[in-house]
């Protein structure tokens, strides 16, 4: 079963500023989300929920350093970026 992704006009925006910033992680960033829309629970994505006030999303990994913030809407296949960036900044 493959998942969609549903990008929303304020996460293309952080994606934007983020691949602006770290053009050396283009490939990594495409791969993990085509990773991402075929198989979210892929062991090389490290998928996990998050604790505290972000408990109702989930993050997964672009390399050591870089993460993506999701909502993983499961009912409907469904994965809805919220930000990217590293994981201070995505953990805030």
């Amino acid at each position: 079963m493959s998942f969609h992704i549903l990008y929303t006009p304020a996460y293309n925006k952080r994606a934007a500023k983020f691949v602006k910033k770290h053009s050396e992680l283009i490939d990594q960033y495409e791969k993990t989300l085509r990773l991402l829309e075929l198989d979210p629970f892929h062991p090389a994505l490290r998928l996990h929920r998050l604790k505290g006030r972000l408990s109702d999303i989930h993050a997964v990994s672009i390399n050591i350093s870089y993460r993506i913030t999701l909502e993983l809407i499961l009912c409907e296949d469904q994965i809805v970026p919220v930000t990217v960036g590293s994981h201070d900044e995505v953990y805030r």
